[in-house]
């Protein structure tokens, strides 16, 4: 946050008039000591003109395996994990998705800039783009470009769940 307060050239007490956090916040933030809100950062990054993501990604990490830890609860099992990012124009859809042992779904390609990203939640998943395969289990996940002929096969003899998200 510091880089792009700096970069921005805007003083620490101009950045907490600007996003409505404290001053203090902004202090203890900086200095890696505070945990706010994940609302609180939309306003710091909005103030900054910058995204959510900028402010928690490491900037030399691809956005499409970003694993950064956004959020702590006061339970050691209480964690909020940012997989990845993609930007929308349009809309975001969310979807579940159960495919039976041995089935498949084919799909036309996307109009360019569509983007889907896959979480398999139980079993396993091919993904088969013409850019690749990835083979995914239980809490891995892939985002790619849609714009392209691709399919989703589950070779396995059980179910696979999974979550879809389907960026336009």
């Amino acid at each position: 946050m510091r880089r792009f307060r700096v970069a921005a050239d805007v003083s620490q007490a101009a950045l907490a008039a600007e996003s409505g956090v404290s001053r203090r916040t902004i202090i203890n933030l900086e200095a890696g000591e505070a945990n706010v809100s994940l609302s609180a950062l939309d306003h710091i990054a909005a103030a900054l003109g910058v995204t959510f993501v900028d402010l928690v990604a490491a900037p030399s990490v691809p956005r499409d395996a970003i694993r950064e830890v956004a959020w702590r609860g006061d339970s050691a099992d209480s964690v909020g994990t940012l997989l990845g990012s993609a930007r929308a124009t349009r809309e975001a859809q969310l979807w579940t998705w159960t495919l039976g042992a041995g089935e498949r779904y084919d799909a036309n390609a996307d109009p360019a800039g569509w983007q889907e990203m896959i979480l398999v939640t139980e079993g396993a998943l091919r993904v088969e783009r013409e850019d690749g395969i990835t083979h995914l289990t239980a809490g891995q996940h892939v985002m790619y470009s849609s714009a392209q002929k691709y399919s989703y096969v589950n070779d396995g003899v059980a179910p696979v769940w999974f979550v879809r998200v389907v960026v336009s």
